[in-house]
């Protein structure tokens, strides 16, 4: 069986001195893994797939890498560039994007930039680039992960199932009311407490989505710290107190008593709905 490496450059030209990378259709990817089955139809069970959006200038690498993930199970839906994506964001939210960096008009850092000032979803470049330097300045600012091409797919694959894991992929997509004085709409990093709009910084919502993702159980402090804090050497469990109690003061009536966002001591804290009356 040939590798699972997805060996593929733009354009038909390979100049003398390069490396000449070959490319595989879906069909022909598909002849050639007769055994594939979608591996993630245990953590679907139950439940919606999880929605992909992938952003590439490339038709034919679309085709391919979306070909590659429904026959895991998942989602897809595909932009060839950053107005494209924007559209489709404007009507449908993804669970994670898979974005390249070199595209005309609109790159891939300016489109990841715009879309993490409306709504924490996790990203993951797919890009050419292959500087350190590069790589750890997308980290740091707008990605969950990068992988350069031609890329593996099993590789991303993995990356793909370590970032959803890891930023809650069990949160509904759609608001989740917690009471009448609260719903969160996690998404767009946004909670309504009262009926006004309060905005939620990103790792805000990253522990919310932990702790929505296990509503009514207690999540222990270390896993929030690993959820929101997940590439900083240095972190330090206080970090959890101090944004926890940044939050209750943005989504608690009276942050004092407050009613959602609880503590468990000595374990780690909990996010509830508010008891029925009576």
């Amino acid at each position: 069986m040939k590798p699972e490496t997805t060996k593929y450059k733009k354009g038909a030209s390979v100049p003398d001195g390069q490396t000449e990378f070959q490319f595989s259709t879906p069909d022909e990817w598909r002849a050639g893994h007769p055994q594939a089955t979608p591996i993630l139809a245990p953590m679907l069970s139950g439940g919606p797939a999880p929605r992909i959006l992938i952003v590439d200038d490339d038709p034919n690498l679309l085709v391919l890498l979306a070909d590659q993930l429904r026959a895991d199970g998942y989602e897809i839906a595909t932009a060839r560039d950053g107005d494209e994506a924007l559209r489709r964001l404007r009507t449908s939210w993804p669970d994670l994007l898979i974005i390249d960096m070199m595209m005309p008009r609109m790159d891939g850092l300016s489109l990841a930039r715009e879309i993490k000032a409306q709504a924490d979803l996790p990203i993951i470049v797919l890009s050419a680039i292959d500087a350190g330097d590069s790589k750890a300045d997308l980290l740091e600012e707008v990605a969950e992960d990068y992988v350069t091409k031609p890329y593996h797919y099993p590789e991303l694959r993995a990356r793909i199932n370590r970032v959803m894991r890891r930023l809650g992929d069990k949160v509904p997509r759609q608001s989740l009311v917690l009471g009448p004085s609260l719903t969160l709409d996690l998404h767009r990093r946004e909670a309504t407490v009262r009926g006004d709009t309060v905005q939620l910084t990103p790792t805000e919502s990253r522990l919310l989505y932990a702790l929505a993702a296990n509503l009514g159980q207690t999540v222990s402090t270390d896993t929030l710290l690993a959820r929101g804090w997940a590439e900083t050497e240095d972190a330090d469990p206080s970090y959890v107190w101090v944004t926890m109690r940044r939050l209750r003061q943005k989504i608690e009536v009276d942050p004092n008593r407050p009613t959602h966002l609880q503590t468990v001591r000595g374990v780690g804290y909990r996010l509830v709905p508010a008891k029925p009356d009576g």
